[in-house]
């Protein structure tokens, strides 16, 4: 392994600190919880957004703290849910009288962790509510989950509500949009390589040197099937495939494009496959009114990419286009 690296288990700490340094003016950083928060956090004048999961997806989700997206995060050590006391903290914190809403991506670990938090805050008299998010259509249920896994498409609600909250809308409304952007928007996700956790110190899985992982999970799980490297369009068709008919998209549809980066794959490559999964889309009748292009929510330094489709209308459009403040600036 060959890493930037001290003592694995300072890893994450070492790498809030960096973040919360290189952002002085719009971030703080609390060590005892691995939080990162806005600084002008709370705001009594709107909903807080809250979202934590395992560290080694960066820049989801401590980088995608600020204004129009989230409040705070508070991440677990790499690939692990955050511990229930760093929820709790977190929401204590954070709370506004306007409420919290907490966005769970859904792993079995992470939906323990915040409904644990969940009522222990309540029992506080701090409204909290929760929204979990499942985008991924390569597996109903996996390693880690009952239902799909919530990925790179979780961008897409954190977008939506952190505009909405930003608005000044109110809890019921944030929930009713973020519900909204996560039933139209479907990911899924191929492997060229294994990563490497910097705790293991050695590749999670085994891929051959001419295999890859069809429907990867962003933590290594297993997909729909392991084959053959194949062109790249012949991997879009597959992968694109799958995303469209779930739905279904079809002919008429408007929609956001993403084309995210599991964190070993050149910029190159993702605007290759950009270009493929674009053009098949404008050739099936489906028009893309947005795109994003880059690393969104990754798996550490494993070479591969996943497709994300969003059904846009005027209201999800509009909060997509919304302003954002964050440190990755990638909205």
């Amino acid at each position: 392994m060959k890493k930037f690296i001290n003592d694995p288990k300072n890893f994450v700490p070492e790498m809030l600190k960096g973040l919360a340094l290189a952002n002085p003016d719009t971030l703080k950083y609390v060590p005892e919880y691995n939080l990162i928060h806005r600084a002008d956090a709370p705001n009594a004048d709107k909903v807080t957004i809250i979202q934590g999961s395992g560290s080694g997806h960066e820049p989801a989700h401590v980088m995608t703290v600020g204004r129009g997206m989230l409040d705070a995060a508070c991440p677990g050590d790499v690939f692990a849910a955050p511990p229930v006391d760093y929820v709790y903290e977190t929401t204590k914190l954070l709370a506004s009288p306007k409420g919290v809403l907490l966005l769970v991506n859904n792993y079995t670990g992470d939906r323990m962790a915040f409904e644990m938090a969940q009522e222990m805050a309540r029992a506080d008299g701090i409204r909290v509510e929760m929204l979990f998010i499942d985008d991924d259509v390569a597996v109903e249920d996996s390693l880690y989950t009952i239902g799909r896994r919530g990925v790179a498409g979780n961008f897409f609600v954190m977008k939506a509500v952190g505009a909405a909250a930003e608005a000044g809308a109110d809890l019921d409304e944030i929930i009713r949009i973020g519900e909204k952007v996560n039933s139209v928007t479907r990911t899924m996700g191929v492997a060229l390589t294994a990563c490497t956790p910097p705790a293991k110190g050695s590749p999670l899985f085994d891929l051959g040197p001419d295999e890859i992982e069809i429907g990867i999970g962003i933590h290594g799980e297993p997909g729909r099937r392991r084959g053959k490297l194949v062109s790249a369009d012949e991997i879009v068709d597959d992968i694109l495939g799958a995303v469209i008919t779930d739905l279904p998209f079809a002919s008429g549809d408007r929609v956001a494009l993403m084309v995210n980066g599991l964190g070993g794959t050149p910029i190159s490559e993702l605007y290759l496959l950009y270009g493929l999964a674009h053009e098949k889309l404008v050739s099936a009748g489906i028009t893309v009114g947005r795109n994003y292009v880059g690393e969104y929510c990754t798996s550490l330094d494993m070479a591969g990419a996943s497709i994300t489709l969003v059904k846009l209308d005027e209201e999800i459009e509009s909060l997509l286009a919304a302003p954002a403040e964050i440190p990755i600036r990638v909205f």
